[in-house]
């Protein structure tokens, strides 16, 4: 990515073509919100695909390795869920694959003999270290249109809506 001035227009004038301005504003929210499915779709899509390519795994299981990267103290399988926003059960068939390949521990807590708790082993923190850095590079291309003022507005705008909601 070059780090020179550049031609293209900013985010806050492009779509000139789908201009929303003669439509209603329910309208308007509704075409903004199948944008946003569409756009999250494409970012997603490519992620998944750059991982099952040069790490030969899912975007699931590299969620799981983050999450645990962030937690160096492990988490419990419920924690980890938690963070993840997804069931106990997504996330123990994951967990189950990566203990296999030796790049997370399982252990009973002190705590409540009943629960688990998960942490990524050197080998896992090694592995992860690896895919964050590709993955950032990934995602700085999918991104590389946008300036750092168009990343401000965009972040400003996305947060109003996640932070209008309960």
């Amino acid at each position: 990515m070059t780090t020179g001035p550049t031609t293209r227009a900013p985010m806050r004038e492009l779509d000139q073509d789908n201009s929303l301005d003669n439509l209603p504003v329910s309208k308007q929210r509704l075409r903004v919100w199948l944008k946003l499915l569409s756009a999250n779709r494409a970012v997603e899509s490519q992620l998944r695909e750059s991982l099952r390519q040069h790490h030969a795994t899912t975007l699931p299981r590299f969620d799981v390795l983050a999450t645990l990267d962030r937690y160096r103290d492990g988490l419990r399988m419920s924690g980890l869920s938690a963070h993840l926003k997804v069931s106990n059960g997504n996330v123990t068939g994951i967990v189950d694959k990566l203990v296999t390949e030796g790049l997370v521990t399982r252990e009973i807590t002190k705590e409540d003999k009943r629960a688990t708790k998960v942490r990524l082993t050197k080998a896992g923190q090694e592995k992860f270290t690896l895919m964050a850095a590709e993955h950032e590079k990934w995602v700085d291309d999918l991104f590389a249109d946008l300036d750092s003022q168009d990343l401000a507005v965009l972040t400003g705008l996305l947060s109003r809506i996640k932070d209008a909601r309960p």
